[in-house]
């Protein structure tokens, strides 16, 4: 009976510290990215990520939009976004990867896909 109780003990413990060692996602926080747009240069802006899928995405003329819906896969994060472009409703994709500081991913739209490069803040 003592080795059960002391086993529970155990895998109750490696549970919690399991748990409280796991933390948020590894996109999480403020980020300043760069975004490429083809035959149109480099738009600059920033980008929060949030641990409850919640964010803010601000590219320079677009402005800021806010953003819902955030997926998270290990380094993986995803989103999708509608933003207003001077009166045009453009949908798009974000899949990028975070290796510590750094992010790198696309944005997808109807009109191809712009290269995003991020420092975290």
């Amino acid at each position: 009976m003592k080795k059960l109780v002391s086993g529970w003990l155990v895998l109750s413990l490696a549970i919690l510290v399991g748990c409280a060692a796991s933390g948020p996602a590894p996109a999480v926080g403020g980020w300043d990215v760069n975004v490429t747009i083809p035959q149109l240069g480099e738009l600059p802006g920033t980008m929060t990520v949030n641990a409850d899928g919640t964010g803010l995405m601000s590219l320079g003329p677009l402005g800021d939009t806010a953003v819902d819906g955030i997926t998270f896969d290990g380094n993986a994060v995803n989103f999708v976004v509608e933003v207003d472009a001077q009166g045009n409703t453009l949908v798009l994709e974000f899949n990028g990867l975070v290796d510590g500081d750094t992010l790198t991913g696309g944005l997808e739209c109807d009109f191809g896909e712009m290269t995003v490069v991020g420092t975290r803040q």
